[in-house]
């Protein structure tokens, strides 16, 4: 039971953090419809996931799933979990005629959560090591 709840848990965190934000980038974007660079917009959202990972650690001191085995496969899971739950949110958006924007798309959500969990690892690593 306690290992379903920190698999879901981590799961959860992380898409609700996403979904959160990108309601927030929808805000954000209305008054700037100008397309850019598929490139640049990747690099922003990787940049944007890593910060808000590294500030997650503060919020969130320990880590949710206590084995290390467990870390691995979220690591592997959960930006692809996210990432599809994210599209599904602009597909649905889509379907009501709402506005949709990259993130809405499944490859710039992977990229955030990718990123989110990657610096919030490196910063767990580094608290761990006495860094911080």
């Amino acid at each position: 039971m306690e290992l379903l709840f920190e698999v879901f848990g981590e799961f959860l965190l992380q898409v609700v953090v996403e979904a959160l934000l990108q309601g927030g980038m929808h805000t954000l974007a209305a008054p700037f419809q100008k397309q850019s660079s598929p490139w640049r917009a990747g690099t922003a959202y990787l940049v944007f996931g890593a910060v808000v990972g590294g500030i997650s650690v503060w919020v969130l001191p320990n880590y949710l799933m206590s084995n290390p085995q467990w870390r691995v496969f979220n690591a592997a899971c959960t930006p692809v979990a996210a990432g599809l739950c994210i599209a599904a949110l602009g597909a649905w958006r889509a379907r009501r005629g709402q506005a949709v924007l990259r993130i809405d798309k499944f490859a710039y959500g992977y990229l955030f959560a990718l990123a989110y969990l990657g610096a919030f690892i490196t910063y767990r690593v580094a608290l761990a090591m006495g860094a911080g």
